[in-house]
């Protein structure tokens, strides 16, 4: 749980300073329309000394992450992890000079107090490994999510920040199950395991998703976006097919928890949304 709450941290700070990256990133003056946008973004961002930093920072979080994913249910390394919400708001009111409301403060809260009771629910790792359809199906999710990423541009501009979050979110749900259905590390079985290429697809694609998501909109917005997209997926697949459980008589309050989390994140997607300025560049929006 150290490493997972460690990995919320580095995630939590690397968005706010890949939103920085991304909003400073030169696209020619173009405006968003599809993969050649995106593409020109994401090589525009990853430019900057601050991207740069940011994806340093994933790195770090990444393998914090795998070590307790190893250790302990995903439903538990999500409820960790789903704190990064607070911790890119509270940097993005430094960093950015954004104004939260007390709307969104209290929804972080509230997703916070979500996460905390998962967190308390939590009991032991499942043994299971899962159908071996299960691994085919991350694949697939996963180059949906890579679609999503690279058609981008074309999402209606209010939706486009939260959308776009959820789908990182759900690339980031991929390589949570992902690391938990690879078995073995010798590099045979990583090349005939589905799960490997699922991992890979889905990272890349989850981080496409995200900068994309941060050129556009809120940074709050889109993260809240993520944090539904990456925990109760994997969170439901970790407890049918993996064999995840929670403590003895505490199901309920895992239930509660997700019902929690999902109505604060869901909140915080409403009260996030940044207000209109004609300044390219404002501060308390990603243009």
């Amino acid at each position: 749980m150290v490493c997972a709450l460690g990995a919320s941290v580095c995630f939590g700070t690397a968005t706010v300073l890949q939103a920085m990256a991304a909003r400073a990133a030169d696209t020619g003056g173009r405006d968003g329309e599809g993969t050649a946008f995106a593409v020109t973004l994401f090589l525009g961002a990853v430019r900057q000394w601050r991207y740069l930093a940011g994806l340093a920072l994933d790195g770090v979080g990444f393998l914090l992450q795998i070590a307790a994913l190893r250790s302990v249910p995903i439903y538990a390394v999500g409820a960790a992890l789903a704190s990064s919400l607070a911790v890119t708001a509270v940097v993005s009111a430094r960093l950015l000079r954004v104004r939260l409301s007390g709307g969104e403060w209290g929804a972080v809260g509230v997703v916070c107090a979500g996460m905390a009771l998962l967190g308390i629910a939590s009991g032991t790792e499942g043994d299971r490994g899962g159908p071996s359809a299960l691994k085919y199906a991350m694949l697939a999710m996963a180059l949906a999510v890579l679609g999503l990423a690279l058609l981008g541009g074309r999402l209606p501009e209010r939706g486009r920040a939260l959308a776009l979050g959820l789908g990182a979110g759900f690339g980031f749900g991929v390589v949570e199950v992902a690391v938990r259905l690879i078995d073995s590390l010798a590099p045979s079985a990583l090349l005939a395991n589905p799960a490997t290429y699922a991992l890979l697809i889905g990272g890349g694609a989850a981080f496409l998703s995200l900068t994309s998501a941060l050129q556009r909109g809120s940074v709050t917005t889109a993260t809240a976006g993520m944090v539904i997209g990456e925990t109760i997926g994997p969170a439901l697949v970790g407890v049918v097919w993996l064999g995840d459980r929670t403590r003895e008589g505490l199901a309920w309050v895992a239930v509660l928890g997700f019902a929690v989390a999902v109505a604060g994140a869901l909140a915080l997607a409403r009260f996030g949304e940044a207000p209109e300025h004609s300044a390219p560049h404002s501060p308390s929006r990603i243009p």
